[in-house]
């Protein structure tokens, strides 16, 4: 791995005004090109809005989605990342070749590469499909880079094996805090009013984005995604209000022991930017204990329990078991 500088955005993006969020991309990352970034990163789905999705039918969910990379929106993002030699992603809803929908992140290379991760638990509308595969792949600026959308962060398989493939930093876009869970510990709603009367009156709404519903949840598993992978993390968020719900921001760059580099907890649009030593890496805890692991041990973990159900029965469901 090279050393790396890396940005976070947090933006509120428009529900299903394309346009509007890709000027919004534009004007930062025409700020990170003045700033010398590499590797530039934005939330899921950003680019077609993500909370009102839940309830628009399968023709409106269809008309905000494109193909990739023919769409127009994966051509901006390599056109930009080629005019200002930087490694860019961002998330829209792609639609396949065979017309299934997905929750997709999108990185686009200043050499005219691009990958994608399709959600590998995605539940933001029941006409999108889950994909597949893990997604892990070099970039120009010299690292290896793996991507896992929101929710599939949470599932603690999936970091371990972006990190087994060989994943350095790994890409964290989200749209999340604030969120209405039936974990009585996880998040929980903000007062919209908050966000409103932030110019006015920043602290209340601030002390939200750090409290519980916001920092203060992420800091309870995004250190030990880090730390026990021994990558770096670049969590991306939305920020604002977003339909009935206001996300908390709270971009934030983490190293591989999992101490955070940069933050921020600006109730507005922001980024955050770190320098990404390769040094650290060498001799980190995660990247060191994985060479003692014993996998003739695990297998257990690959077979099902009888208890694994779909991604939007456990997401909705409040009842206890997601039954």
């Amino acid at each position: 791995m090279n050393n790396i500088k890396a940005a976070a955005v947090q933006f509120k993006h428009a529900p299903g005004d394309k346009t509007l969020n890709l000027d919004r991309i534009r004007a930062f990352i025409k700020d990170a090109r003045a700033q010398n970034v590499d590797l530039l990163v934005f939330p899921e789905m950003c680019i077609t809005g993500y909370w009102h999705v839940r309830k628009l039918s399968k023709a409106q969910v269809e008309s905000l989605a494109e193909p990739v990379p023919s769409g127009p929106s994966t051509q901006a993002l390599l056109k930009l990342s080629s005019e200002h030699g930087m490694t860019i992603g961002a998330g829209l809803i792609e639609m396949a070749d065979d017309r299934k929908l997905y929750n997709t992140y999108v990185v686009a290379m200043p050499d005219g590469r691009f990958e994608s991760h399709r959600k590998l638990h995605c539940f933001i509308s029941e006409y999108m499909s889950s994909g597949d595969q893990y997604t892990v792949f070099d970039i120009p600026q010299g690292a290896r880079v793996g991507v896992l959308i929101c929710y599939d962060n949470n599932i603690v398989e999936n970091g371990r094996i972006t990190a087994l493939q060989g994943a350095e930093i790994l890409l964290a876009p989200h749209q999340t805090g604030g969120c209405d869970t039936p974990s009585p510990r996880a998040m929980g709603t903000i007062d919209p009013e908050l966000w409103k009367n932030r110019e006015k009156d920043p602290e209340p709404i601030e002390a939200e984005f750090r409290g519980p519903k916001g920092r203060g949840w992420l800091m309870r598993w995004l250190p030990a995604r880090a730390h026990d992978t021994g990558m770096f993390l670049i969590f991306s968020n939305g920020v604002g209000i977003d339909d009935d719900e206001v996300r908390t921001g709270n971009a934030m760059i983490l190293d591989p022991y999992g101490d955070v580099l940069a933050e921020t907890w600006k109730a507005g649009d922001d980024m955050v930017l770190a320098d990404l030593k390769a040094e650290t890496r060498r001799m980190c805890t995660g990247a060191r204990w994985v060479r003692s692991r014993r996998p003739e041990l695990y297998s257990e973990i690959a077979k099902p329990t009888g208890r694994e159900q779909d991604i939007r029965t456990v997401r909705f469901s409040t009842e206890e078991g997601g039954d």
